[in-house]
């Protein structure tokens, strides 16, 4: 039975520049497929939006961008959601689900310089901006004698804190850039050799909300669904979910399909880049997350699991140092004897 398109619909989606390009995108295409209704784009900012003196490893990860998306879906106030995929937790809450997955970007990590060419050309101790640990790891691992430091805020505010000399370069998502119109801003593009690419860069996703009002939205949305680059997300994200999804790891894992064919590269490693474990495997793009759980099992066999516990237990050393330092700025020194 074919699916009546409702009168209304309603998109909620961040509102940093990136988000509402991303969430216009879909209305535009929803407008074109279903003429008659009228769709709608509700604005939020999520906790992740709000905190930005802390990397996300530390404050919660990548719920922080859904959360507030996901409230006003439960609460009848949107009808749908629009994410960057690979800001979507790899477990979605009971009663939400991915309902399609548009066709991808260019998945590729950018590096963007005012004052150089690529990464070889830094010099010694030049500060190179990133918010992702995978980012970190596998620059680290190729270029140590490069200062990687924190980088925060939305696309506009990454490039300001460039323009303004805080960093001789930092990495983004050539996706956001090139949505945005800023291609001009890439000096080079990492190619995954270099740069795996995290799950599900480069792609959108469209999240919905069980609904007992008997519309099939999912029905309404699968003609937006790229088939190929759903199969490749899923795979990414079985590796994913299979270590935890956390951004406390740095993990990374990009999939292609070529004629009903995947090949699926995954690393995880330490953020020093000392440690890294890395697999591929090819095999039919229909069946993506035994493809995911093979590459998973090759990662494991290099002590992936024990990476990833380094990494973690790296990460609560650092957290309890910066919770010292604070105690001390504040003139505390702890519970004092009686």
């Amino acid at each position: 039975m074919v699916q009546t398109p409702p009168s209304r619909l309603v998109i909620a989606s961040r509102e940093s520049r990136l988000a509402m390009w991303q969430a216009e995108h879909v209305r535009e295409r929803l407008t074109l497929l279903y003429p008659q209704c009228d769709v709608k784009i509700v604005g939020m900012t999520t906790r992740g939006d709000q905190i930005l003196d802390r990397t996300l490893s530390k404050v919660g990860g990548k719920g922080l961008f859904v959360k507030e998306l996901e409230v006003a879906m439960a609460e009848g106030r949107a009808d749908l959601a629009v994410h960057s995929l690979k800001d979507v937790p790899m477990e979605l809450p009971e009663g939400f689900a991915l309902a399609a997955v548009l066709q991808r970007e260019d998945p590729r990590d950018a590096f963007v310089s005012n004052d150089y060419a690529s990464l070889a050309e830094l010099p010694p101790g030049a500060i190179v901006g990133t918010s992702s640990l995978r980012r970190q790891a596998l620059i680290a691992a190729r270029y140590p004698q490069l200062v990687i430091k924190p980088l925060r805020g939305n696309l506009d505010t990454r490039l300001a804190k460039l323009d303004r000399g805080d960093y001789s370069a930092i990495i983004l998502a050539a996706a956001g850039l090139k949505r945005l119109g800023l291609p001009q801003r890439i000096r080079a593009v990492l190619a995954p050799e270099d740069s795996l690419p995290a799950a599900g860069q480069g792609a959108m996703a469209i999240e919905i909300a069980e609904r007992d009002d008997g519309m099939d939205l999912k029905a309404l949305l699968a003609p937006l669904n790229d088939v190929a680059t759903e199969q490749a997300v899923r795979a990414e994200r079985k590796v994913s979910k299979v270590f935890g999804g956390s951004c406390q790891i740095p993990l990374a894992a990009y999939a292609t399909v070529d004629d009903g064919q995947m090949h699926l590269r995954a690393m995880v490693g330490t953020p020093d880049g000392a440690r890294v474990a890395s697999a591929e495997v090819r095999g039919p793009a229909a069946d993506p997350e035994a493809l995911g759980l093979q590459v998973a099992e090759l990662l494991r066999a290099q002590d992936a699991v024990g990476i990833l516990a380094a990494c973690l237990s790296d990460a609560a050393q650092a957290e309890e140092a910066a919770r010292s330092r604070e105690l001390q700025a504040d003139g505390s020194t702890g519970p004092q004897p009686v």
